[in-house]
């Protein structure tokens, strides 16, 4: 091997200078990035070269493409972004326990209001329930005030926070700056929401990588399905004939099927055949069927994941009817109900001071009701029988605040049994 094959073998290359110059050897310059096996750099390169079993590589934005999986995240986000989050107080007043609104605390504006400068508390909330449907963690700033209240929560950029448990079991986040480097961030300044199932205890699952097979193989069927409608022959049949037609034949045969048999107007019309010619349509075959099958499953799957209701992803085949109270019913209990108390107790751990979470008097309550409110007649029969006499738990005040009703005077008392009123005696039949 000569000089100036080991040279370029080696990765090294001959300056451009003149001829009787000193040479000079200049190596080529390799950029590498050294990456913890625990890295959250490395741990997305991997992410995006999930492999589903149909072959293809399944990344966020292919996820997002799949309508009935967009529908799911859709659906549980904006149902936890638009549900009202309320601090409560719970106290004891002259020896009676109350619970109230605690409307004094700063906490109760973040969560109710204004999170942050420039987000309202669906957009963060929605905000945030997305990235842990996505990601499995949802990382936001805590911004204490005075007496070390929680004034503002800042989302942090995805993917920059790593939640590190040390030997004696402190818990700290590791934050990369978008500009560079790194800052270790005590439990106490960061809030951490996260899916409810986790590997490790620390960081949450993601739906993609759990739907990683069905989101790859519907995203298989729906290319197939797309290159049969761009380039697939989609013709409805063929006519047969035993004889030899003329090009002149063939021609008037395309004009009248394109003049007297095409468009709504002609539909069912039955067709005048020359020269011997047979109809033969063509149905759909079993092939086809499976094809349908199969996306339908997926998109099966893809419920079971999420845990919304097929009814609520649009499922034609799924009738509502009647039974729409009971689907919004399921929908609460068996796919929301984890999320709100993830989110509850996830903002009492991080938001509420040592001193507050000892005293066990504050805490989150998500208000679910506003998804369960059903027809004005079966609200008018609740509040019917929450206002009944003699075993009333409604004041009128309580049911007038449900739509937004200015209290009354006489409304905050519970009703009262009425008295029966006296037995009138009987005439008799000598009056």
């Amino acid at each position: 091997m000569s000089p100036d094959d080991y040279r370029a073998a080696s990765g090294f290359r001959r300056s451009s200078a003149q001829k009787g110059a000193p040479q000079v050897i200049r190596p080529h310059v390799h950029a590498l990035t050294a990456m913890d096996f625990d890295s959250p750099v490395l741990r997305e390169f991997l992410r995006d070269g999930r492999v589903s079993a149909s072959g293809v590589s399944v990344s966020e934005k292919m996820a997002l493409r799949n309508s009935t999986f967009f529908r799911a995240l859709n659906v549980i986000a904006g149902s936890i972004g638009m549900l009202p989050t309320h601090l409560m107080r719970r106290q004891t007043v002259n020896g009676e326990e109350r619970i109230e609104k605690a409307k004094d605390h700063p906490l109760y504006r973040v969560l109710h209001k204004r999170p942050n400068q420039y987000q309202t508390a669906f957009e963060f909330k929605s905000y945030m329930q997305s990235l842990a449907l996505l990601d499995g963690n949802a990382y936001a700033l805590i911004i204490r005030g005075l007496g070390g209240k929680v004034v503002q929560l800042v989302p942090l950029k995805r993917r920059t926070v790593t939640p590190k448990l040390s030997d004696d079991w402190r818990l700290t986040f590791e934050y990369r700056r978008p500009t560079g480097g790194t800052a270790i961030l005590s439990s106490a300044d960061v809030f951490h929401f996260r899916h409810p199932i986790s590997r490790d205890g620390l960081i949450g699952m993601d739906l993609i990588d759990v739907a990683c097979n069905a989101i790859g193989i519907a995203s298989q069927a729906e290319k197939a399905a797309g290159k049969l409608l761009g380039s697939g022959v989609m013709a409805g049949g063929a006519l047969e004939t035993d004889k030899t037609l003329g090009d002149e034949a063939v021609a008037r045969l395309q004009e009248s099927l394109r003049e007297d048999h095409s468009g709504a107007e002609n539909a069912g019309e039955w067709m005048v055949l020359e020269e011997g010619l047979k109809a033969k349509p063509f149905v759909t075959s079993a092939k086809d069927a499976q094809y349908d099958e199969l996306r339908k499953r997926q998109a099966e799957e893809v419920s079971r994941v999420t845990g919304v209701p097929r009814p609520l992803l649009m499922f034609d085949e799924t009738s509502w009817g009647s039974g729409i109270e009971q689907l919004g019913l399921f929908f609460v209990t068996y796919c929301l109900m984890p999320w709100f108390v993830a989110w509850e107790q996830a903002i009492e751990r991080s938001c509420l001071t040592p001193t507050e979470q000892d005293a066990d008097e504050l805490y989150v309550k998500f208000n679910e009701g506003a998804l369960l409110r059903g027809s004005l007649k079966d609200q008018a029969e609740f509040f019917a029988k929450a206002l009944g006499q003699g075993n009333a738990y409604r004041t009128p005040n309580e049911v007038r605040g449900a739509f937004d009703l200015n209290p009354r005077s006489d409304g905050n008392d519970l009703p009262k049994q009425s008295a029966k009123p006296a037995t009138q005696p009987k005439e008799s039949d000598d009056d």
